[in-house]
């Protein structure tokens, strides 16, 4: 009689973890190359939700990044992963690449912002965005998404600069011995990136600012760009400027749960010191704010529902789709 009690026990035993096992939810995680820092985010990102969100299990994919995920998205290969929010929003609204095949994905964090910052030698003369009107100007790494959106940019604002190509060491070389103005490079969160900080140790510079006009110009002609003003000392005295960029999200395929995707925003939320260790540009970053600032696609319903509980107001475009 023992003997049967045992087994039946046993048995019950084996269901239960059984059970245990059907019901937890498994996600897999669209990231980017191994060898890239953002790769060191989305694993910690996988560890916080291991760890801190209960009957849910995750793993992170190596993908090419924003493109190969919005596609893997698309057909539910992926349940979220790394877009950069301007080609999310291009996907979203099928234009450019995504032209007649757009892909629908859904809002959950913005995790960095990258501000494209104009730099100007001092003595260039130039003090507005204006002021680069037929200069020999640089507007950013060749094939590069920075080339790409300050072109865009120039054309809504209606300036002409005199466009220069090359590599970001050619680049840097020629603004040090004055054949060229200036560039546009990316920051990092709010400082200047490495290879303008180069350029600054022995040129003073200028960080050029969007007026309040060209600010409110670009918010209603370039959904797909956010706006975000960098306080004072992105360099060693520079003052506070406005200036256009895109951010690093991370977007959900639109059938994922609504509890599922407000759990993982609450964790990501509420547990920033991992994902500051894995990738330093989070280190103090009010991330909630950055995904409403500069998010380009409707909020996924569960995202939506933690910001709300924030006390944070959704914008328009970012209201999530009926």
């Amino acid at each position: 009689m023992k003997t049967l009690l045992t087994a039946v026990a046993a048995s019950l035993a084996v269901l239960a973890v059984s059970s245990t096992v059907q019901a937890e939810e498994r996600l897999l995680i669209g990231s980017t190359s191994g060898s890239s820092s953002h790769y060191g985010y989305f694993v910690a990102v996988n560890q916080i939700i291991n760890n801190q969100v209960e009957g849910i299990s995750s793993s992170v994919a190596e993908t090419g990044a924003t493109v190969d995920n919005l596609r893997r998205i698309s057909r539910n290969q992926i349940d979220l992963g790394l877009v950069t929010t301007n080609t999310g929003y291009h996907a979203y609204k099928g234009l450019n690449d995504f032209e007649d095949r757009p892909v629908d994905s859904r809002l959950l964090w913005v995790y960095t912002v990258a501000p494209q910052n104009a730099v100007v030698r001092k003595d260039a003369g130039v003090t507005s965005l204006e002021g680069l009107e037929g200069v020999r100007f640089n507007p950013g790494i060749t094939g590069s998404a920075t080339e790409a959106t300050t072109e865009a940019v120039m054309n809504t604002l209606g300036i002409q600069p005199d466009y220069v190509r090359g590599s970001t060491t050619n680049v840097v070389n020629s603004i040090k011995d004055g054949r060229l103005a200036g560039y546009v490079k990316s920051g990092v969160g709010n400082r200047l990136d490495g290879s303008t900080m180069d350029i600054a140790t022995f040129t003073p510079i200028r960080v050029l600012s969007l007026t309040d006009e060209q600010a409110k110009t670009l918010r209603e002609e370039m959904p797909d760009i956010g706006v975000v003003e960098i306080p004072a000392g992105a360099g060693e005295g520079l003052p506070a400027y406005k200036t256009w960029a895109f951010g690093v999200a991370v977007h959900a395929r639109p059938g994922l749960d609504e509890e599922t995707a407000y759990q993982l925003v609450k964790a990501i939320m509420e547990n920033p010191e991992p994902q500051a260790n894995a990738f330093s540009a989070v280190e103090g970053a009010d991330m909630a704010r950055m995904t409403l600032d500069v998010g380009t696609v409707p909020l996924h319903p569960g995202a939506a529902r933690y910001y709300r509980e924030q006390g944070l107001e959704i914008p328009e475009a970012l209201q999530p789709a009926k």
